[in-house]
């Protein structure tokens, strides 16, 4: 019998219309029509993916000092005209902080739309090394973007910061999987590097030797997706 996240992948979605509520969580509300772009791969559930492993991974260590921001930040900043003091209410941090996971967007289908964008990547700036990492499953081509984003972050924290494209960061074989890659990048660089290591030892943040299987991770993104659901319904379809 084939498993109910294997029917999502495959369009088997039930009655649920487009923009039919799928999951709130716990902070993010997720549509049928966001479920499904994770099949197409432009992906909008960045966001409940960083959401699921800041509320159920991250907070498992209490003194890690890391933020996992949502897509739309990085989209705003990229985005703004309002000066400095307007963007640090939008990008707050709190004291202490070591570690920031920023999804990238190029901003390029929709400029009005924050989280807009036909490509993905993922910066993660180490505050205590002053570096900001920047990993792209289609070489360069969110860097623009993504130093973008760096320089006005540098502002808003009042900290000088090295930009560094890696240069060993699996490729992507098409043109979908870009959202799913961020994902299995934050998940990795997050539980295999950062929480393993301790939240001030210096780790290496390089993806060399490392495979990334985005057909296994969305798969594995619409069984957690659907797990939820069943519990926000109570063990019911």
């Amino acid at each position: 019998m084939k498993d109910q996240a294997s029917d999502l992948l495959h369009g088997r979605r039930g009655s649920l219309k487009p923009g039919d509520k799928y999951l709130e969580y716990p902070d993010v509300t997720l549509r049928q029509e966001d479920v499904d772009s994770i099949k197409q791969g432009c992906i909008k559930a960045i966001a409940f993916w960083a959401s699921y492993l800041t509320q159920e991974k991250l907070s498992r260590y209490p003194e890690a000092k890391i933020e996992l921001k949502a897509p739309s930040i990085s989209g705003y900043i990229l985005m703004s005209k309002e000066p400095v003091e307007e963007l640090k209410k939008e990008f707050a941090i709190p004291e202490g902080t070591t570690h920031i996971f920023l999804p990238i967007t190029d901003g390029a289908s929709n400029p009005a739309i924050a989280d807009g964008g036909c490509h993905w990547t993922l910066l993660l700036i180490s505050l205590i090394d002053g570096v900001a990492f920047h990993y792209d499953s289609m070489s360069h081509s969110n860097e623009e973007p993504a130093r973008v984003v760096t320089r006005k972050v540098e502002q808003i924290l009042g900290k000088e910061l090295k930009f560094c494209e890696m240069q060993d960061v699996p490729q992507q074989m098409n043109g979908e999987d870009c959202g799913v890659i961020v994902c299995l990048l934050m998940q990795h660089l997050l539980l295999k590097r950062l929480l393993q290591a301790g939240n001030r030892e210096k780790v290496t943040m390089s993806m060399a030797g490392r495979e990334l299987d985005a057909t296994k991770g969305r798969k594995e993104m619409l069984r957690l997706l659907n797990e939820k659901r069943q519990q926000q319904l109570g063990g019911g379809s």
